[in-house]
C-alpha cells in the first residue's frame, strides 16, 4: 500500500511537472508575437501618400513601384510569412489632400506605418499628427533638415540626403579645390534655400581659409525670371557660383550663366540635376557643373550589368511594362521599398509601431539597391541623418563623371 501510494504520488508529481513545463510554451509563443494596428498573423498594412495626379504626377510611379514590389514579395510568401497590403494614396502634392489621405490611412485603413511619402510641404502638414499618434513616417522623399529631430519628432525620418549634409560636402569640395575662392550664391528664399545656405557658410568659416562669400542673391518662387540676380552675380568677380535653386529657376540660371560667358566653378543642388532640368537649360550649357551623387541610374550603359539594376529591370518588365526602363524616379522607389521591406523583415513577429521605429533607427550600414557602392544608411536613434557619405560628380555634357572615392561630411 505504501509502495502504491508512492507510485501515485510519483505519478502526480510527474504529471504536474509535465503540465508545468508544457504550459509556458503557448504563453512564450504569444509573447513573441506582438501586434499593433495594421499587423496580424497573416497581414501587414503599410501606407504612403504621393501625387498620383496634378503637376507632380510623375512621382506617382513611386507608388506603382511599391505596389509591384510588394506584389512580388507576396507571391513569394510575403515577409516572415505575412502578406503586405500596401495603400499608395494620391495627395496631388497638396497639403490639405495629404492631411485627408493620411488620416484615412491611419484611422480607417489602420496602417502599421507609412513610408516613402513625398514633399516637404505636404509632409509638414501631417508631421505633428503622425507623431501624436505614434505612427512611423519613414524614408520621406524630402531632405529638409527638420526631419532630423529625434528628440521632438521621433517617428519621422527622411529618406534622401539631408540638404545640410549636401551643403557641407560641397563646401569642403570648394575649400579643397579653390582655397582662395570668391563665392557668389543664388538661393531660393525659403526653408529649402536656408537649409543649404547656413551649413555651407559654416564650413567655410570653420576652415579659416581665404575662401569667402562675396555676394548673395535670393529669389522667390513667384518670380518669373532670375535674370537680374545672375547678372549681378556674374559682375561681382565671383569665381564660384553656389546655385541653390529648383526647377525652372535652375534651368534659367544654367542657361544665363552660359549666355553671359561667365565661367565659375558651378555648384548645383542635387535635386536640380534631373535630366529634364539640364535638358531645358541645354546639356552643353550644364557641362562642368558640380553636384553630389549617391545613387545608381537606370538606362545608362555604366550600370546596365549592375545586379541591382538588373533586378529592378526584371521587376519592371514583369509588373510595370508601361514604365520606361530609364525612369530614375521608379528606380529610386525600388530602393526605398526594398529598404522598407528590410525594416519589416527585421521586426520578425514583433510588428508594433515602436519596433518598426527601432529597426528603422538602427538601419545604419544597410545598403539600398539604389545606392552607389560605398553609400549606406547612417541612421541611429540619436541622429536621423539618412546618409553621411556621398560622391562629388561633374557633368560632362552628357552624363555625370562620378569621383573615385566618396566624401563623408
Amino acid at each position: 500500500m505504501k509502495n502504491k501510494q508512492t507510485r501515485r504520488e510519483f505519478g502526480a508529481t510527474v504529471l504536474a511537472s509535465a503540465l508545468a513545463s508544457a504550459m509556458p510554451a503557448p504563453f512564450v509563443w504569444a509573447a513573441e508575437k506582438k501586434y499593433d494596428p495594421g499587423a496580424s498573423d497573416t497581414e501587414i498594412k503599410i501606407g504612403q501618400t504621393v501625387p498620383h495626379s496634378g503637376p507632380g504626377s510623375l512621382y506617382g510611379v513611386l507608388g506603382r513601384v511599391g505596389e509591384a514590389y510588394f506584389q512580388m514579395l507576396n507571391e513569394k510568401g510575403g515577409i516572415n510569412g505575412r502578406k503586405v497590403k500596401f495603400f499608395s494614396m494620391d495627395d496631388a502634392y497638396s497639403a490639405p489632400k495629404c492631411v485627408e489621405a493620411t488620416r484615412r490611412l491611419v484611422e480607417q485603413e489602420e496602417v502599421l506605418a507609412l513610408y516613402g511619402s513625398l514633399g516637404t510641404a505636404p509632409q509638414t502638414a501631417v508631421h505633428k499628427y503622425l507623431n501624436s499618434k505614434g505612427v512611423p513616417q519613414l524614408l520621406l522623399n524630402t531632405g529638409a533638415s527638420k526631419w532630423n529631430d529625434p528628440k521632438n519628432f521621433k517617428w519621422t525620418m527622411a529618406g534622401l540626403p539631408l540638404y545640410p549634409t549636401e551643403a557641407r560636402i560641397l563646401a569642403k569640395h570648394v575649400v579643397g579645390v579653390k582655397p582662395n575662392a570668391k563665392i557668389g550664391i543664388l538661393y531660393q528664399n525659403d526653408d529649402f534655400g536656408r537649409d543649404f545656405l547656413a551649413p555651407f557658410k559654416k564650413v567655410l568659416a570653420d576652415a579659416g581659409g581665404a575662401a569667402k562669400v562675396i555676394i548673395e542673391q535670393s529669389y522667390d518662387l513667384t518670380e518669373p525670371t532670375i535674370d537680374s540676380q545672375i547678372i549681378s552675380l556674374s559682375k561681382s568677380g565671383a569665381d564660384v557660383f553656389y546655385n541653390i535653386s529648383t526647377g525652372k529657376a535652375s534651368s534659367q540660371s544654367i542657361r544665363r550663366v552660359a549666355e553671359l560667358g561667365w565661367k565659375p566653378l558651378h555648384l548645383l543642388s542635387a535635386g536640380s540635376t534631373g535630366r529634364s532640368i539640364l535638358s531645358a537649360a541645354g546639356f552643353e550649357n550644364a557641362a562642368g557643373i558640380v553636384a553630389i551623387r549617391y545613387a545608381k541610374e537606370v538606362g545608362v550603359p555604366r550600370f546596365e550589368k549592375d545586379a541591382d539594376v538588373m533586378a529592378f529591370e526584371e521587376l519592371r518588365k514583369k509588373y510595370l511594362p508601361n514604365v520606361d526602363p530609364d525612369n530614375t524616379i521608379a528606380f529610386a522607389g525600388y530602393g526605398q521599398v526594398a529598404s522598407m521591406a528590410e525594416i519589416l523583415r527585421r521586426c520578425g513577429d514583433e510588428l508594433t509601431r515602436a519596433n518598426v521605429l527601432k529597426h528603422a533607427t538602427t538601419l545604419a550600414g544597410f545598403h539600398s539597391p539604389y545606392f552607389l557602392d560605398g553609400v549606406n544608411y547612417s541612421y541611429t536613434p540619436e541622429d536621423y541623418t539618412p546618409m553621411k557619405t556621398l560622391y562629388i560628380s561633374i557633368f560632362n555634357g552628357k552624363d555625370w563623371d562620378i569621383s573615385d572615392k566618396p566624401v563623408t561630411e
